[in-house]
């Protein structure tokens, strides 16, 4: 998922080299030290090597890093070219086999804590650490605490719109500089692209490996419902809001047949038909454009951006989340200052890893997407950090103006959202599958399981 998703944040607005195995841990001693007092951390999320340039350039991150810092060994483990596939997440956290330093989405907090995999890294974390940490914005920080402990880092954060193919757009009439700014005009473009033919979907949607879900909450946000009641405790879904969400996307599937016929599709199937020009549009991040061209091998130009739709005129609140990196618990002391540190290096230092600009600017890789927006209005890390963006950009910033011009109130994912997701994926591939889905039964068996899923906790 994007990947880059909140907990506690729902009413906190943001701010607008080969991979080693997981048995590389056991090469590391108990404590993570070493006979020559070297501090040893494995951690994740290292590129796939179908990634070339990302992954030409975390390690060279990691030569840097350990140059600078020869005390401490950086094991580097991939775990996929998602980082988090939400049900190997859980496999992994439910048998122990995560690294020192591991990667999650912001929605993973409550399933962390409950494995018992958390390490409590208030005492570590400061400017010593993290250098740029005062200038992170509050709100992520809030979203990885827990009673006023602090569980990872922040890493990255997005929200939500719609992603549409220029191309496909000026082949069917439409103008490329004017994406649909409602859910009705959404069905009406994608009737036009579909009519293009070639297997093309004039939207496409995910509805399986809590992808489905994961939309379904953004779409249910569009329209201005939300998941949860405002206490958290009943689902709040089984309702004219969540009736509309499914009817749009029954009425496209099967009334208009513009969603094409492959359907329960993740998040690595609908970037690929998108790389390959078979999609006219899907709702994502600013950073899908990345995904498409760095791992499927579509391009950057193709691609434009507007507010997430409204029902019948803008939406009312659009989906933010991110990620960030845990530590296992356990680690010394030594071993969370050694992560703390490359998390520093890596992620939170302008001109510096996933923000070294100048590198990422001849790559294939996007210089000046909206996204993400780490540090806080008016610090000095945002001014540099958006100084380095603007003076590298090498996409059209043009393609993004629309998202950026009109925004959209954004509200956080709900209290325990993967196992949700995973229970609204039945409903989101009920109406994409079954042309005589009953909307309501599949809201009220979702409703239902939710409830039981909620009432366990208390």
């Amino acid at each position: 998922m994007s990947v880059p998703q909140y907990r506690k944040a729902a009413a906190l607005a943001l701010v607008a080299g080969l991979g080693l195995s997981l048995t590389a841990c056991s090469t590391k001693s108990d404590d993570g030290g070493s006979a020559d007092g070297k501090v040893t951390i494995t951690i994740d999320c290292q590129p796939v090597g179908a990634q070339k340039e990302l992954l030409q350039n975390w390690n060279d991150d990691v030569a840097e890093f350990q140059r600078q810092n020869p005390d401490i060994i950086i094991k580097s483990v991939s775990v996929g070219e998602q980082c988090n596939n939400p049900p190997d997440f859980t496999a992994r956290l439910a048998g122990g086999t995560m690294t020192d330093v591991f990667y999650g989405y912001m929605t993973d907090l409550q399933q962390v804590l409950d494995s018992g995999q958390a390490m409590d890294i208030t005492e570590y974390v400061n400017t010593e650490t993290i250098p740029t940490w005062d200038s992170v914005d509050p709100a992520l920080k809030e979203v990885f605490s827990d009673g006023g402990k602090l569980y990872a880092i922040p890493v990255k954060n997005y929200s939500m719109g719609l992603v549409y193919n220029k191309v496909l757009f000026q082949r069917a009439g439409l103008d490329p500089n004017n994406p649909p700014k409602t859910w009705p005009e959404v069905r009406e473009a994608a009737k036009k692209i579909a009519a293009l033919g070639d297997g093309i979907a004039g939207y496409a949607e995910y509805s399986a490996g809590n992808t489905g879900g994961w939309h379904f909450t953004a779409l249910l946000y569009s329209q201005g419902g939300q998941i949860l009641t405002p206490d958290g405790t009943k689902a709040d879904f089984n309702n004219p809001l969540g009736r509309q969400v499914l009817q749009n996307l029954k009425d496209m599937r099967y009334g208009d047949n513009s969603m094409g016929s492959r359907q329960l599709l993740q998040w690595g199937d609908l970037l690929t038909n998108a790389a390959a020009g078979k999609v006219g549009m899907f709702i994502g991040a600013p950073d899908t454009t990345q995904a498409i061209v760095s791992q499927f091998q579509g391009r950057f130009q193709d691609w434009a951006m507007g507010p997430m739709p409204g029902q019948d005129g803008p939406a009312k609140a659009t989906l933010g989340g991110g990620e960030g990196y845990f530590f296992k618990k356990g680690l010394t002391p030594e071993q969370v200052r050694a992560g703390l540190k490359w998390i520093a290096f890596q992620k939170l230092t302008p001109g510096k890893g996933q923000f070294d600009y100048v590198r990422a600017k001849p790559q294939n890789y996007p210089v000046g997407l909206p996204q993400p927006l780490l540090f806080a209005n008016g610090t000095e890390a945002q001014k540099q950090e958006l100084e380095l963006r603007k003076a590298n950009a090498n996409v059209d910033t043009a393609n993004f103006a629309a998202f950026e011009a009109n925004p959209v109130p954004i509200k956080g994912e709900p209290r325990n959202a993967q196992a949700i997701y995973a229970i609204l994926d039945a409903a989101m591939s009920g109406v994409l599958t079954n042309p005589n889905a009953d909307i309501d039964a599949l809201l009220k068996t979702a409703e239902d399981k939710v409830n039981q899923l909620l009432a366990a906790e208390r």
